[in-house]
């Protein structure tokens, strides 16, 4: 058989991009189950919505304290395998699929404040176990290749995997618990983590960190020291302060069952929205590599959320009840979504190596920690606001195992509360993108410079150098 070959200048093989890709499929499942579907779980658990949005704010508190505090830990920690990430990836992988089946376990004969208690520790421990599958897995990519472009098609392609995962999620959960099926919630979330953590073990045996060297990592790294590389990594700050109001207000995936159920006709209805944005998402995705060697990726970023605003204010002004016209805008729709979706995670390796060109500070724990705090916190607030939003409409709440026991039931909600479902699915993403342009407007870092940073970094050039060759003073 003959031996593949790898593009110039790369330094990663086949076997180990193969399982860094697949390492994301899991990822993004269990990722999903928590962002995406907890909303649908704990409306579904005959509790007060109020008080269960409540619950995931309270908990979010030690999010904040344990992301930079597991970036910091990361930072300082120095094997003796002489390995960053894999370590911690062996151990998050381990333990992902047990504290994810608990969140789903809530034991039915529970009074509700056993169940928000139940859930609060639950969430917290599964929070905790998150935050070692996400920083390593993305600051190993700075370990695994020092090339840019190698960096920025790992990336790329990464997104299609992370999108197969969401996917997958979206299928299998909306199937097994559909009208047609009936499947417990709880068995449906084994199922899941089972398959999930399979897809990421390959990573903690075929990855390696050959770029990594601790000797010139920062011995004595202080708290101080932190806050000065946060202050001075400025572009890090105004990305994710961009990123933080569009993820922090997509409370679409919040209460897309719902959406389906209520507004559709079908839980199934579901799956029919995924299946036609899959196509253009994984033509969009397998075509990045080649748009980010030709184009600025901000650029395009940027240009994608205009799209999707347009896109988005059509959509909720023409309403629900045309199915048809709904499913053709958002298939439209769904190239800009995932030619954003694709680029967002792209920017973090680029704010790391602007933040040690502008400290001399290898804090990369750090960087990558600001951005799982982000992910997760804002997935939080999505969640917590569409549960107060769909509160604040007269929302009627049940206990169902399953949408086939929802339908057995014969719920129905008010007028209002739909309407308050569709503003929820429809706009409140829309002005998440328009406030994250204030953001980004002030965002001016460019691939160009960040490989002259990356190879400064790295000793290849000295910083004379790196100078004359940078397009702006940073």
């Amino acid at each position: 058989m003959k031996k593949l070959k790898n593009p110039e200048g790369w330094m990663t093989k086949p076997i180990e991009r193969g399982s860094y890709w697949s390492y994301f499929v899991g990822q993004n499942i269990y990722y999903n189950l928590t962002a995406a579907f907890i909303t649908t779980y704990l409306a579904m658990q005959g509790i007060s919505l109020a008080k269960a949005g409540i619950v995931l704010l309270v908990v979010k508190i030690w999010d904040a304290i344990n992301d930079p505090l597991f970036g910091y830990i990361f930072d300082k920690v120095k094997f003796k395998s002489g390995k960053k990430s894999i370590p911690w990836l062996r151990i998050a992988v381990l333990f992902i699929p047990v504290v994810t089946i608990a969140v789903f376990a809530i034991p039915s004969g529970l009074s509700e404040m056993g169940k928000l208690v139940w859930f609060g520790v639950a969430y917290i421990l599964w929070d905790s176990i998150y935050t070692l599958t996400d920083v390593p897995a993305y600051s190993m990519l700075t370990t695994m290749t020092d090339n840019l472009q190698e960096r920025g098609t790992l990336l790329a392609l990464n997104r299609i995997f992370s999108g197969v995962g969401g996917a997958l999620y979206s299928v299998v959960l909306t199937f097994l618990i559909s009208e047609t099926v009936g499947l417990s919630v709880t068995w449906s979330v084994v199922i899941l983590s089972v398959f999930s953590a399979l897809t990421m073990i390959p990573l903690c045996i075929f990855g390696k960190e050959r770029n990594y060297k601790p000797e010139q990592e920062e011995e004595n790294f202080s708290i101080r020291q932190m806050l000065s590389y946060l202050v001075k990594n400025k572009y890090l700050l105004i990305f994710y302060g961009g990123y933080f109001a569009t993820d922090g207000l997509k409370t679409s995936g919040a209460v897309a069952l719902f959406a389906a159920f209520y507004l559709f006709g079908s839980a199934n209805f579901n799956i029919i929205l995924s299946a036609v944005g899959m196509v253009p998402g994984f033509l969009v995705a397998l075509m990045m590599p080649t748009l980010i060697r030709k184009y600025d990726k901000f650029k395009m970023l940027v240009w994608s959320n205009i799209a999707n605003i347009v896109l988005g204010l059509v959509i909720y002004f023409a309403g629900w009840e045309n199915q048809i016209f709904f499913l053709v805008m958002t298939v439209i729709r769904s190239i800009p979504l995932s030619i954003a979706g694709n680029l967002y995670f792209m920017f973090t390796p680029d704010c790391a190596e602007y933040g040690q060109y502008k400290s001399g500070i290898s804090a990369k724990g750090i960087t990558f920690s600001i951005q799982t705090f982000t992910v997760k916190i804002t997935s939080a607030i999505a969640t917590s606001l569409a549960l107060f939003l769909l509160g604040l409409f007269a929302w009627a709440n049940v206990e169902a195992e399953s949408f086939a026991e929802l339908e057995a039931m014969g719920v129905t909600q008010s007028p209002l509360a739909m309407q308050g479902l569709w503003f929820v699915y429809a706009l409140m993403p829309v002005i998440g993108l328009i406030i994250s342009a204030v953001f980004f407007h002030f965002y001016k870092l460019n691939d160009k410079d960040v490989q002259v940073m990356a190879k400064c970094n790295a000793g290849e050039i000295t910083r004379e150098e790196a100078e004359a060759q940078l397009s702006r003073t940073y």
